[in-house]
């Protein structure tokens, strides 16, 4: 039986999340050099909103570049991480669903982000599309939008199905993946050495089938002008600007 997304994070992944990532220090300055690159600096107001900000691979170097970022997630535990993380920052995590939380907004943001395959985790096309109507709302003229998610439209077969995340001398992480029509079921294998003893927790969760084509569609519908596409390590990452007038 799946799990819903909350419980997935609370209960399986929210322990292994930095690390399965790489590890915080390696996540966060990944993001650090794709801000800098892309020039993601405060011009206006300066707010930044971080849905599904997970434990602050985005919010932190956000923040660092002199946003004041609001940060959004459904897992205590992950907004636990986070606020241990903030010290000085610029950072006010909210436990909210991000759907419930944007609907609920009325000053304009300069930047939204939605990074870290959180786009999938929606219940289905319909949300991913309200949600660009709502983030197209609360945007600034000309403000921005990136985006980063995995391309779920191609189905895997066999073997390839299982995919190795990462692993070193005490835990392994591994995927197998279901398809269906319009979702994949994920679930996630973690075995853990013990005193010498391998250990199997799992879960499964469902996450919705997009591709990149029907994403930059549907922001073209909204309004948003997609300015950069690029892929890194399996993941699809847009920068959309809201058109202005």
């Amino acid at each position: 039986m799946s799990s819903t997304v909350q419980q997935h994070y609370d209960t399986h992944l929210a322990s292994y999340y930095d690390w399965i990532f790489g590890g915080w220090d390696t996540k966060l300055e990944e993001n650090r050099r794709f801000f800098e690159a892309h020039h993601i600096v405060p011009t206006r107001s300066g707010r930044a909103l971080d849905l599904g900000c997970g434990s602050g691979f985005q919010s932190v170097p956000l923040a660092e570049a002199g946003f004041h970022v609001t940060a959004v997630d459904i897992s205590r535990e992950l907004l636990l991480q986070l606020r241990e993380r903030i010290g000085t920052l610029s950072i006010t995590p909210a436990h909210a669903d991000i759907m419930t939380f944007l609907r609920q907004q009325q000053k304009p943001y300069e930047l939204c982000v939605c990074m870290g395959d959180t786009l999938p985790h929606l219940p289905d096309e319909e949300t991913v599309q309200q949600l660009f109507h709502e983030v197209f709302r609360v945007l600034d003229d000309g403000g921005i939008c990136i985006l980063s998610f995995r391309d779920y439209s191609h189905a895997l077969t066999g073997a390839d199905r299982f995919i190795p995340v990462r692993s070193d001398s005490s835990t392994i992480f591994t995927c197998f993946l279901e398809y269906e029509e319009k979702y994949v079921s994920v679930h996630d294998l973690v075995y853990r050495n013990i005193d010498g003893a391998w250990t199997l927790s799992t879960s499964c969760y469902r996450k919705v089938r997009l591709s990149v084509e029907w994403v930059i569609d549907r922001l073209q519908e909204v309004g948003f002008t997609v300015c950069v596409q690029q892929m890194h390590r399996g993941m699809k990452t847009l920068i959309a600007r809201k058109k202005t007038g």
